[in-house]
């Protein structure tokens, strides 16, 4: 089936495609890749009717599905509805570190933030917060690595664990890029510690105190909604 759930996307988002739309669209993301022009809530429709139209046997043909998907794209959208598919309810019990493979190319290949910020945060942080025993470790070497969304991943994907969060992984994620100019990865900093906030002020106020390194673009969002 996953040949025809891929036809059945591309000429769904063909349907949906708004010419005006598409390159305001392509512009705000700075995108090179161009916009059929579908709107996120259009999308996720056809997603659904899509995905449930044509159901796939197993993690093999799934696995298949989204890379085809995400690497014959031509336009941006299939690409959304490759992590829309990722995500898809009925493949929930597919989750497993098997897949961080595969999310790791979507990271490194999308290498942009609409991509990354939900692959790092909705289908990595589940799988940390599930098997923390073999992703933890892989978080802890994304956190060094070269590539800028792989630092990224690990230092948002505990966004939403809340009280579940591995603190001693997002220090140490957080001090490996803490001296690093680029803007994603000080947003990002800055970003997770906010998040944290909600639910640990003082874990985020001392760990903003003992850091002097941080960025003003992280401290400031950091600390945004906590008295200091």
């Amino acid at each position: 089936m996953r040949a025809e759930l891929v036809a059945a996307a591309r000429a769904g988002l063909a349907e949906l495609a708004d010419a005006e739309k598409a390159p305001q669209m392509q512009r705000y993301m700075k995108s090179a890749m161009p916009f059929r022009g579908v709107p996120s809530p259009a999308r996720r429709k056809l997603a659904n009717r899509v995905f449930r139209a044509h159901p796939l046997a197993d993690v093999a043909e799934f696995t298949a599905a989204v890379l085809q998907l995400w690497r014959e794209a031509a336009y941006r959208e299939e690409r959304y509805l490759a992590i829309d598919l990722t995500g898809h309810g009925a493949y929930r019990g597919w989750q497993s570190p098997g897949l961080l493979e595969l999310y790791e190319e979507l990271i490194v290949t999308g290498a942009w933030w609409d991509y990354v910020d939900e692959v790092a945060i909705r289908r990595v942080g589940p799988l940390l917060r599930a098997d923390p025993g073999v992703l933890k470790p892989i978080m802890l070497k994304w956190a060094e690595d070269e590539d800028q969304w792989r630092r990224r991943t690990s230092i948002i994907c505990q966004i939403g664990a809340k009280s579940g969060t591995d603190t001693e992984l997002l220090a140490l994620a957080i001090e490996a890029s803490i001296a690093e100019p680029d803007f994603f990865l000080r947003k990002a900093i800055g970003w997770a510690l906010r998040e944290l906030a909600k639910t640990d002020p003082d874990w985020v106020l001392a760990f903003a105190e003992n850091h002097g390194g941080l960025s003003p673009l992280s401290r400031r969002e950091a600390l945004k909604h906590l008295k200091n």
